[in-house]
């Protein structure tokens, strides 16, 4: 089930394995499993098989494309085996770490879903590999959100650029990786703004950062991520899609799937846009950002 992924990764971290009550939501969990335990394919079976996709927020084009690839198999454990083997498919694959250069990653998210804490996990699982973190806070639209970034910069040890509230957002970008660049940071890791009710604004700066890196940096940015809040469900879709036409992601976060999550989501994002879930949140810990592995995850929502 979609919790025993969640329980896994926990476990992985050195923490206690999280409990999931019987409550809580999370889209495939338990439901899709037990169907797939039925000993015949009849009408009842393939409804059943397509609300659950529908409910976890696989979405249309998502759930069109698996029942398709499944309806021309025999049995239930035929059915399971394509199914993950379909899904698996959709859940792109990462790029690895540059080297020899600042890598320089640009996070990106709307207001809420928990951008700077995701980037202080971010930046805390270079640092236990041994990597030099260069933190860059360029949401200087909000005073709070400087505050907050440098605050988890104290306590992580390491450093940050920033400015007063109201500078360029890409002033400071660049300055951020010209110095990453010079000092022999490995890894800088970029803050941005997510206030979408400006949203024409708010791409347009979005876009002048992706430009400015490359001029401090070869390359830059290498990495351009969006955190979505996994319970918010198909609306984290239409999120990565504005942020995608706008600066081209590479990859995205999905955070909170220790709560109310419908994991669907995923399989949504990656298929659509083509780009692989870089890593997810399961609690708030400042280890609970694990990679994603597509196979676990699968394995956990229809074993």
């Amino acid at each position: 089930m979609f919790c025993a992924f969640i329980a896994a990764r926990k476990r992985r971290a050195g923490s206690a394995p999280l409990t999931v009550s019987a409550p809580m939501r999370l889209g495939f969990s338990g439901g899709l499993a037990a169907l797939l335990g039925r000993g015949s394919l009849n009408d009842g079976f393939w409804s059943e098989l397509e609300s659950a996709l529908i409910s976890a927020d696989a979405g249309l084009p998502v759930t069109q494309h698996l029942m398709a690839s499944v309806k021309s198999q025999s049995t239930p454990a035929e059915v399971r085996r394509k199914l993950a083997d379909e899904m698996i498919g959709m859940l792109r694959k990462g790029r690895a770490l540059e080297q020899g250069r600042p890598h320089v990653v640009v996070v990106l998210g709307v207001n809420g879903v928990g951008k700077t804490t995701t980037i202080a996990k971010l930046a805390r699982a270079h640092i236990d590999e041994g990597r030099r973190v260069l933190l860059v806070a360029c949401d200087t639209f909000r005073a709070a959100a400087t505050e907050q970034l440098a605050e988890w910069a104290k306590r992580l040890g390491c450093e940050i650029v920033s400015q007063q509230p109201g500078a360029d957002p890409a002033s400071v970008a660049y300055d951020g990786v010209a110095r990453a660049a010079a000092r022999g940071h490995e890894v800088v890791i970029i803050d941005t703004a997510g206030r979408l009710h400006t949203k024409q604004n708010l791409m347009e700066e979005l876009k002048k950062i992706s430009r400015v890196t490359g001029k401090a940096c070869l390359g830059a940015p290498h990495e351009k991520i969006v955190v979505i809040d996994g319970t918010v469900g198909g609306n984290g879709l239409a999120q990565a899609r504005e942020f995608h036409a706008a600066v081209g992601l590479t990859g995205a976060v999905v955070t909170k799937l220790d709560g109310t999550a419908k994991g669907g989501v995923l399989l949504a994002i990656s298929r659509e846009l083509g780009i692989p879930i870089t890593h997810v949140g399961v609690g708030e810990g400042i280890r609970d950002l694990k990679p994603f592995d597509a196979r676990e995850f699968v394995d956990s929502i229809i074993a």
